[in-house]
């Protein structure tokens, strides 16, 4: 293995399985590349709270932010995203990629409690390549916190 995600991966003793696949456009070719759900696929937001003030939260692929649930979780009124030059420099991966094992700094975790009991994947820091975990094991390791944040995506 290489890459600093999948070297913190290891280092923390969470059980995985890394899956190499080739590029993919979207979602459901990312599930289709994994051999999983959507709702297994799951993506790694980096959320913006303040100045130099950052989160994980890691939503279901077929879910979207709820950004006034988030913002009651955490008692404020303003939440962005970064552009992906900031989240790169916030976490050390490009959008795609982003995990929050092996980032620039730890930043705190919040998971949709949606994916309490499933094997999940994660983005691995490196395009192509995820890693396939216990999601209640994987968010007690990163010291996260399982909530309700997501609404349905949207339908066109």
């Amino acid at each position: 293995m290489t890459g600093s995600a999948l070297q913190a991966l290891v280092a923390s003793g969470v059980d995985h399985r890394v899956i190499r696949h080739g590029p993919v456009r979207s979602l459901a070719e990312a599930a289709a590349a994994r051999g999983v759900a959507v709702p297994d696929v799951v993506k790694t937001i980096v959320v913006r709270r303040g100045a130099d003030d950052y989160l994980f939260v890691l939503v279901p692929g077929d879910r979207v932010i709820s950004w006034p649930k988030l913002r009651a979780l955490l008692g404020v009124n303003r939440l962005s995203m970064p552009d992906a030059a900031e989240a790169k420099t916030a976490t050390g991966y490009e959008r795609g990629t982003i995990t929050p094992y092996g980032s620039a700094r730890p930043w705190p975790v919040l998971a949709d409690e949606r994916l309490r009991g499933r094997e999940i994947t994660l983005g691995a820091g490196e395009h192509g390549v995820a890693v396939a975990v216990d999601a209640d094991i994987a968010v007690t390791n990163l010291s996260g916190t399982f909530a309700d944040l997501t609404d349905p995506e949207p339908t066109p």
